[in-house]
């Protein structure tokens, strides 16, 4: 009887334990999905938008892990600098998978995953910078080495894959750029596996069965890539800027601010799906904006004008990421627009604030300004030297003393002399009993 009370004990312990054990684990560690994220080709804006919007779901669906599957030559460094960090501080698991190529921009994405899959016959590399100078050799190898020091790889590797005067024993001498294989890359920790196809690579890290959901780039993300490049963002700027000074000379809220709007909308739309822009950079440009405008329909002496003008060129070099390259850029655009807006700003009328920015009064003689005063009076009168001329000294006519020179010659005190000519301050005279009069 005992052992029947003991045992019926025990199957109720049992059962209560692997009740609690199954509430305790989450329901969607099973049933999660894995976002698969494919980044081929050149790397842009376009594929940031992607991976970001993906990140994004990633979080909503919790998803169990990403997977992103790279096969590019490399591309735009600031736009790989961005999907690392989403990476890096991404809260779900994310592993990479190789499938031919990860060089240059797309090899610093790779490391960015704490988890490498290459495929047979894939490598993984060949990231000196162009241009190659000393400072973006230093600057991107940095990069690289810290971000393989953050993933638990060997940062010395990641350095050599962009200095190519450093080497790396037994893969590349000095003065050759690194780029692992397949199995060097597996030997040097920089990839977990060898893995024919995705199927293989979920299944290496217990992820066989779950429900992939794929992610492309649609038109959104072709769009924020063709938004990416540099030649196009400046030109919005230029636009932006050209905006603003037309807005500020004529006060109209009219086409130009229109125009600059739309400018504005492209470029910060751009950054912001692609996650390079956040919050600040928008609430800095609507507030320069906003500065303007009151400025505008308010008394003032410009302070907010100005204030507005500082904002705006802030929220852009913060969106251009803060750096050399986004102040060559605003310069570039700055000169484009300033030309643009010389070309068209005598048809346009002049606003409260531009004419206390620009300084429109002129002094002219008409207005009864002179540089100097008008001697022209005095042409042809006559005079007495008081001290003589040594050839410069003074004359008096009628009762007015003036500082006078001869045409080169000694005149003695007391001579009668007569004006004969008159430039400016300078008043020529000749004696009165010359010849030459």
């Amino acid at each position: 009887m005992q052992h029947k009370i003991f045992h019926k004990k025990l199957f109720i312990s049992m059962m209560l334990l692997c009740t609690i054990l199954i509430l305790d684990k989450p329901v969607y560690a099973e049933a999660g999905p894995i976002i698969s994220i494919a980044i081929k080709g050149e790397i842009n804006g376009g594929q940031a938008a992607l991976v970001h919007k993906a990140m994004n779901d990633a979080r909503s669906k919790q998803a169990q892990a990403v997977l992103v599957e790279i096969d590019t030559f490399g591309g735009l460094v600031d736009a790989a600098v961005s999907i690392r960090d989403m990476i890096i501080n991404s809260p779900v698991p994310t592993i990479c998978y190789i499938k031919n190529r990860a060089w240059s921009a797309g090899a610093l994405i790779a490391i960015s995953h704490k988890h490498i899959a290459i495929a047979p016959g894939g490598s993984i590399g060949a990231a000196e910078p162009i241009p190659t100078t000393e400072k973006t050799v230093a600057a991107l190898k940095a990069e690289f080495a810290a971000t393989a020091n953050q993933t638990g790889r060997n940062p010395q590797v990641a350095e050599s894959m962009v200095d190519k005067s450093l080497g790396f024993p037994g893969y590349a001498e000095p003065g050759q750029i690194l780029a692992l294989t397949d199995y060097q890359a597996t030997q040097v920790g920089y990839a977990d596996i060898v893995a024919p196809d995705r199927e293989t690579v979920l299944a290496h890290f217990g992820l066989s069965g779950n429900t992939v959901i794929e992610y492309t780039p649609g038109w959104q993300e072709k769009m924020a890539g063709w938004l990416s490049d540099s030649t196009v963002k400046s030109f919005l700027m230029s636009i932006i800027f050209l905006a603003v000074l037309t807005e500020i000379k004529t006060a109209g809220l009219g086409v130009a601010a229109f125009i600059g709007l739309v400018a504005a909308l492209l470029f910060f739309g751009s950054q912001w799906i692609t996650g390079i822009a956040g919050w600040l950079e928008i609430i800095l440009f609507l507030g320069g904006i906003l500065l303007i405008l009151f400025e505008l329909y308010t008394p003032g002496v410009g302070i907010f004008g100005i204030s507005g003008i500082i904002a705006i060129f802030g929220s852009l070099f913060l969106s251009l990421g803060a750096n050399a390259a986004a102040v060559n850029m605003l310069a570039i655009s700055l000169m484009i627009a300033i030309i643009l807006f010389l070309a068209i700003a005598k048809s346009l009328p002049s606003s409260k604030l531009w004419s206390r920015l620009i300084l429109k009064d002129v002094e002219t003689k008409n207005a009864g300004f002179s540089s100097s005063q008008d001697y022209s009076s005095y042409l042809g009168k006559t005079g007495i030297t008081p001290t003589g001329l040594r050839p410069a000294g003074a004359m008096i006519i009628d009762g007015v003393q003036l500082d006078v020179v001869s045409e080169g010659q000694f005149v003695a005190p007391k001579e009668l002399v007569k004006v004969v000519s008159i430039t400016g301050n300078r008043i020529v005279v000749r004696p009165v009993n010359s010849n030459n009069i």
